[in-house]
């Protein structure tokens, strides 16, 4: 008599020790390795997971030693560049000096040039002074004077005007 799809008796005792034993063997033979395998491969994930974390750390860390090292690169380029600076702003102002050193060398030579000249012109305008002078006075006192007595006179005409009044 069959009332459904499963029938008590032999066959389904036979069956349930069947699924039993082929449980326990799948169980041994691939529960067990398949456990085992997806244990490990979950370990190796986890490893594999810690490592990399591991390596971003290190990369991280050195990322911040570059940055600091770029950094002390930055500052080290701008001390640099501020000694070069006030190197040149002081071998300007060392070449400002020496500049205004040789102008004023230049102005005193061209200042002494000047007197000489001026005394040499003033030396010059005496003796013309002195030959006409010497010339008004013969014609003046229309008598002959010997060269001792020109120059006596010469030399007094020149103290009673004086330099000063010459210079004027």
């Amino acid at each position: 008599m069959q009332q459904g799809l499963v029938q008590i008796g032999w066959t389904l005792g036979f069956q349930i020790l069947n699924t039993v034993v082929i449980f326990f063997v799948l169980r041994r033979i691939l529960f067990n390795p398949v456990t085992n395998f997806m244990e490990n491969r979950t370990k190796g994930i986890e490893n594999a997971i810690n490592e990399a974390e591991s390596k971003n750390k290190q990369a991280d860390e050195l990322r911040d030693e570059y940055q600091g090292k770029l950094d002390n690169i930055k500052d080290e380029r701008n001390q640099i560049i501020k000694e070069a600076t006030k190197r040149a702003e002081e071998r300007g102002d060392e070449i400002i000096k020496a500049a205004q050193a040789e102008a004023k060398n230049i102005i005193d030579r061209a200042n002494l040039e000047i007197e000489r000249e001026k005394q040499k012109a003033i030396n010059q305008l005496k003796d013309d002074i002195s030959a006409i002078s010497i010339m008004a006075a013969t014609k003046v006192i229309e008598k002959e004077l010997n060269e001792e007595a020109h120059m006596a006179m010469i030399k007094q005409f020149i103290e009673e005007v004086g330099d000063e009044q010459w210079l004027n």
